[in-house]
């Protein structure tokens, strides 16, 4: 046998046939969303400006996290699409971008599926949500929006 025909980790067991499955990670424990419901019902009693201000706190916080993850994500994606693009001008590699664009459309309706499954009521409950703890919701776009400004 020749080395091409072994693995990445040098065994020469056959591959797995099924490497475009995804793996979904579960709900949290039932337990936690108890607790968070709890939490979040005493806050939708609780005053306008407390309501206002832990959801700002918690906007803000969400925000500048985003910031901070999503330039580190954008440099190394950014990074890696020059290099295979520059790989690909001088022939290191041939990209098959037909190819490309049918396994992310494959990828995209295999999540979608699976997430409709998983959660199936997740946009009415968020949408109800919202409607119950305005200004929660508000005071967190608001400090969303300075965290991302921060």
């Amino acid at each position: 046998m020749m080395a091409e025909d072994r693995n990445r980790d040098g065994s020469d067991a056959e591959p797995e046939e099924d490497d475009n499955e995804f793996e979904f990670i579960e709900p949290a424990d039932p337990r936690h969303n108890e607790m968070i419901r709890r939490i979040i019902g005493d806050l939708s009693n609780a005053s306008v400006a407390k309501q206002v201000g832990i959801g700002g706190a918690t906007g803000w916080c969400a925000g500048y996290i985003s910031v901070k993850v999503g330039k580190a994500a954008a440099a190394l994606l950014g990074g890696s699409l020059l290099l295979l693009q520059i790989a690909d001008h001088f022939g290191y590699v041939q990209i098959n971008w037909r190819q490309v664009r049918r396994g992310v459309n494959t990828a995209r309706r295999r999540i979608e599926d699976q997430a409709n499954r998983q959660f199936p009521g997740l946009a009415q409950n968020a949408n109800q949500f919202f409607r119950n703890n305005i200004y929660l919701a508000g005071g967190f776009a608001g400090g969303f929006l300075l965290g991302l400004a921060s």
